[in-house]
């Protein structure tokens, strides 16, 4: 009897069926991210930068200076039913997880009103392979504070032809930093291109998520 209990507890452990291989986090990170390159088609959502780790949701087509810039319920849910499908789970109301790939999602949200959109990421606990869900305003502020100049206004260019951006708010917040008082010399080209964009086809008939 208790030979066969030994037994009982030393035989191996039977693997599911399908269950004899899984992917390490690389590989399953990989499969992720290239899932992720594909919302690029879709007019509402995107990767905005894979260097930087920054995902952008559409907002809105016009702005008012007073507008409060944050991700919106709408906008945080058509991201959630986005990610769902690719294994992301919301572990918390600013913070989606997928487990296989050790990514996360981040929605970094103001910890004051009024707070400068150039500071959102600042208490963030990012890791590398970490991505924060921002507005197009809050990712043009990073591509300001990142990169040099001319780096920054084509990537700014290429966001506004899908998301635009809050340029009025963005002015408001620029500093006296060199890399503020040179962006600030190119905010009206930035505008007369946005301009264009809005009242071209496709982005003219867009709404926004609410």
């Amino acid at each position: 009897m208790i030979r066969r209990l030994l037994r009982l507890f030393t035989a191996p452990a039977v693997q599911p069926a399908g269950a004899d291989f899984v992917s390490d986090p690389e590989t399953a990170r990989a499969q992720v991210l290239e899932k992720m390159r594909a919302f690029s088609a879709e007019p509402y959502f995107q990767i905005a930068d894979e260097k930087l780790g920054l995902l952008s949701v559409f907002d809105d087509l016009k702005y008012d200076r007073a507008d409060v810039d944050m991700i919106s319920p709408a906008m945080r849910n058509h991201v959630v039913d986005k990610l769902g499908p690719l294994g992301f789970r919301q572990t918390s109301g600013t913070v989606l997880e997928h487990v296989e790939a050790e990514m996360r999602v981040h929605i970094p949200k103001f910890h004051a009103l009024g707070a400068s959109p150039f500071d959102i990421t600042r208490y963030t606990e990012k890791r590398s392979q970490d991505y924060c869900l921002l507005t197009p305003t809050q990712v043009a502020c990073q591509y300001v504070d990142h990169y040099v100049l001319d780096e920054a206004v084509q990537r700014i260019e290429t966001l506004i032809t899908k998301h635009p951006i809050n340029l009025l708010k963005l002015a408001d917040y620029l500093e006296g930093k060199p890399k503020h008082r040179a962006f600030r010399e190119v905010l009206g080209h930035i505008k007369l291109k946005q301009r264009i964009a809005v009242e071209s086809e496709p982005l003219c008939r867009r709404r926004s998520l609410g």
